[in-house]
C-alpha cells in the first residue's frame, strides 16, 4: 500500500492519539478503538506505525554535534527524587555567561525529542538542561509507553520539585548568568505554568499547550508569559479564555498564540501531529522571547 499521509487521516484518529499519550484509555482499548478506522486499505498495524513517534528519522541536532558542549549531570532535588540526572548543554565557542533554560519533558521522561529541543536551544545561544523526571525510577526506558506509565508511578508535587531544583542549580552555575527560563510541552507545559506560579526569580515562562494554573495563584506569577496553543486541542485550549482573564485582572506580562488547525504535540517532529510552519514559527518566538529575556 501506498505511504500514509497525514492530510488522509480522520481527526478522531488524532483526538483517539492524544487519548492514548496522555493515558485516557489504555493501549488495547486504543487498539480497537482505532480499528474503526482501519478501512480503505489501512490496517490497525498500519495506522499505529504511522501515529507513533519516530526518533531515528527525526533528529534536528544530534548528540555529537561538534558546536556544543553537551553531556549528562546529576544534581540535588532533596525535596523530590532525590538526584536527578539532567542533560546539559551549551555551545562549545561560549565566551561568556549565558541565559539559562529549563526544558521540560512530556508525560513520558526525557525522551530523544526533548533532548534534541535541549540542544536546540544550546545552539541558540544558551546554556540548557533537560531534567528527567524518571531519575528515582531508572530514567527513560528508551520507549514512550513504558516512560508513561513509570513517570504515572512518580508523586507530581515531587516532579514540581526535581524541576524548581533544576532551576535552582542552573541559576549558580558557572556557565550562567543567574537569569532563568522555562520551556516546557505537554506535562512539561504544565510544568512552565507551575514553575511562573512557585518560583519568583523565574526570568521567563514558554509553556507549549501546558494545563493552566488555578486563577487564584495567578497574582504569584512575576515572569513574562509566552504561551503556545493547537486549535484542535481543544481539551487544553478551552482553559485559555479563563487563564487569560486572570493575567489581565492581575496585570501581568503575557503573549499568546493560538495557532490553527493543528493539533496537541505540533511541535513535536517525531509525530505526524507536527506542523512544520506552525513548529518553526512557535520556536522562532521562543528563542527571540529568551533572547530578551535572559541577556
Amino acid at each position: 500500500m501506498s505511504e500514509i499521509k497525514k492530510e488522509d487521516i480522520n481527526q478522531e484518529v488524532f483526538d483517539l492519539y492524544d487519548d492514548y499519550a496522555h493515558s485516557r484509555i489504555d493501549r488495547r482499548g486504543f487498539m480497537q478503538k482505532l480499528s474503526l478506522y482501519a478501512v480503505g486499505g489501512l490496517t490497525v498495524p498500519s495506522l499505529m506505525s504511522f501515529l507513533m513517534p519516530d526518533y531515528k528519522g527525526n533528529v534536528q541536532i544530534g548528540a555529537d554535534d561538534p558546536r556544543l558542549k553537551s553531556g549528562y549531570i546529576n544534581y540535588s532535588s532533596p525535596k523530590g527524587g532525590g538526584t536527578i540526572k539532567g542533560l546539559l548543554s551549551k555551545p562549545i565557542d561560549a565566551k561568556r555567561k549565558l541565559g539559562g533554560i529549563i526544558v521540560v519533558h512530556e508525560n513520558r521522561g526525557l525522551n530523544p525529542y526533548i533532548e534534541d529541543v535541549a540542544r536546540r536551544a544550546a545552539l541558540a545561544g544558551f546554556v540548557s538542561l533537560a531534567p528527567d523526571a524518571l531519575t528515582p525510577l531508572g530514567g527513560y526506558p528508551g520507549n514512550d509507553d513504558k516512560g508513561r506509565e513509570l513517570q504515572s508511578q512518580r508523586n507530581k508535587g515531587e516532579m514540581e520539585e526535581d524541576f524548581i531544583a533544576a532551576f535552582n542549580y542552573l541559576k549558580n552555575h558557572e556557565d550562567c548568568n543567574g537569569k532563568v527560563g522555562v520551556v516546557g510541552f505537554c506535562f512539561g507545559g504544565g510544568i512552565a505554568n507551575t514553575m511562573a506560579v512557585r518560583v519568583p526569580e523565574l526570568a521567563a515562562a514558554v509553556p507549549f499547550y501546558g494545563a493552566q494554573p488555578a486563577a487564584a495563584d495567578v497574582p504569584k506569577i512575576h515572569a513574562p508569559l509566552m504561551l503556545h496553543y493547537a486549535s484542535l486541542d481543544t481539551r487544553i485550549t478551552e482553559g485559555w479564555p479563563g487563564y487569560e482573564a486572570a493575567l489581565k485582572e492581575n496585570n501581568k506580562k503575557y503573549q499568546a498564540f493560538i495557532y490553527q488547525n493543528v493539533n496537541h504535540g505540533f511541535h513535536n517532529d517525531t509525530t505526524p501531529r507536527y506542523d512544520k510552519a506552525a513548529a518553526e514559527l512557535a520556536w522562532q518566538r521562543t528563542i527571540d522571547f529568551f533572547k530578551e529575556q535572559l541577556a
